[in-house]
């Protein structure tokens, strides 16, 4: 009966302007929806399934039939439809599961309430905003749960299910990022585009940023946009760590603090002298099939690399093996770590080491920043520069106290 009493308030409410004798079910035929149906479980449960399926056939062609009409004037479905997932749960409720029919009465509250919000967001989706949801949902939904969980391969270095997964989180971020800017991005400008991109891939957002700013004659927000997306990065990469490296958490935040605080005061600075920019930086679209399946390799062939050099050179030789590997992306060498035994080297030089792949990788955004945006990236470059001299020797501290 609560069930059925969330649904029909949020129905009788946007109903509520209809003439009286209009409606077809308000906030009491809901209530008794959901009672009713909620009754034929427990005779369903009580040993009469035969007679709880009479009794709810009968609710339901009551329903159809009292909306049938409605459906041909207004070719309106959601409260007919309403009415069904009412019958539903309150069925569910019946049959010995309260706790979830309340549940998915309030997800269905939500649905019903939150139509303008949910049918404007629709309509500023594209094409390709729809096919890269299709490619996530094929990815998260369609492959990921019916994958093998054991350990395959050479060295057994392969956990498909967990392998995959690498591939869900990162796409997973790049979804929520390109998504997020697709909606805010362009009407917030250039510093709401670098905190979201920034969450996903800062070195493509840097070289976004410093392409416009090499070829605009006057520069604006780019800058401060390339030092907010740093300052970002420092933020995602432990969280990343988290997810799949817990172990070295602690030892790897206090490795990124000093950049993150440096690269904030820097961003600070750099945002309170741009100009007002209102524009955005399209990021494009970050899933791609062929390039998350590339990843996939490339982490396979990580983990087993660092399964072999643990059993040739130890904790030493892995550590070479992150910093080689996360030179290229610092995501990769997280999840090579992620898939050892802590047994192979310890938390504080797996600290110091992915530590060392945000250095090699803020080289790189160093360099793209300084050769796209050229005399006019010199203050992006010199806060990049400043939280990599923190980070150096923050690294430098960590290293002579292994």
């Amino acid at each position: 009966m609560a069930s059925g009493l969330l649904i029909g308030v949020e129905r009788g409410w946007k109903q509520r302007d209809q003439e009286p004798g209009s409606r077809v079910a308000g906030v009491r035929t809901f209530s008794m929806l959901g009672m009713g149906s909620g009754i034929t479980g427990l005779i369903g449960a009580g040993g009469h399934p035969f007679a709880g399926a009479a009794l709810i056939l009968g609710i339901v062609a009551v329903m159809a039939l009292a909306y049938s009409r409605q459906l041909e004037s207004q070719h309106d479905s959601t409260s007919a439809v309403a009415a069904m997932v009412t019958i539903a749960i309150g069925f569910l409720s019946g049959s010995g599961n309260p706790s979830l029919a309340i549940a998915c009465a309030a997800v269905a509250v939500a649905f019903l309430a939150l139509r303008t919000e949910l049918h404007g967001f629709v309509e500023k989706l594209d094409e390709q905003d729809v096919k890269s949801l299709a490619r996530y949902a094929i990815l998260a939904g369609a492959v990921l749960p019916f994958l093998p969980n054991g350990h395959y391969g050479p060295f057994g270095a392969w956990n498909p299910q967990k392998l995959w997964l690498v591939v869900v989180l990162v796409t997973g971020f790049s979804f929520l990022g390109y998504a997020a800017n697709r909606i805010f991005g362009e009407r917030r400008g250039t510093i709401a585009t670098a905190l979201i991109g920034g969450a996903y891939s800062s070195t493509a957002v840097t070289q976004a940023l410093a392409q416009r700013l090499g070829r605009e004659k006057k520069g604006g927000a780019e800058a401060a946009g390339i030092a907010i997306a740093t300052s970002v990065m420092y933020l995602r990469v432990p969280l990343l760590v988290a997810l799949l490296s817990t172990r070295v958490l602690a030892e790897f935040t206090l490795l990124m603090a000093p950049p993150f605080v440096v690269s904030a005061i820097a961003s600070w600075w750099l945002y309170r002298r741009a100009p007002a920019q209102s524009d955005g930086v399209a990021s494009g679209n970050p899933i791609a099939i062929g390039p998350a399946l590339g990843f996939l390799a490339f982490v396979a062939i990580a983990a087993v690399a660092a399964r072999w050099a643990a059993g040739q050179f130890g904790e030493q030789g892995i550590a070479i093996l992150l910093l080689i590997t996360g030179t290229m992306d610092v995501d990769t060498a997280i999840i090579t770590l992620g898939g050892l035994d802590p047994s192979v080297i310890s938390s504080a030089l797996a600290a110091v080491a992915l530590a060392g792949t945000v250095l090699a990788n803020m080289t790189v955004k160093l360099g793209i920043t300084l050769v796209y945006g050229r005399s006019k990236g010199v203050p992006a470059a010199l806060a990049l520069g400043a939280s990599m001299a923190a980070l150096a020797v923050t690294i430098v501290i960590a290293w002579l106290r292994l």
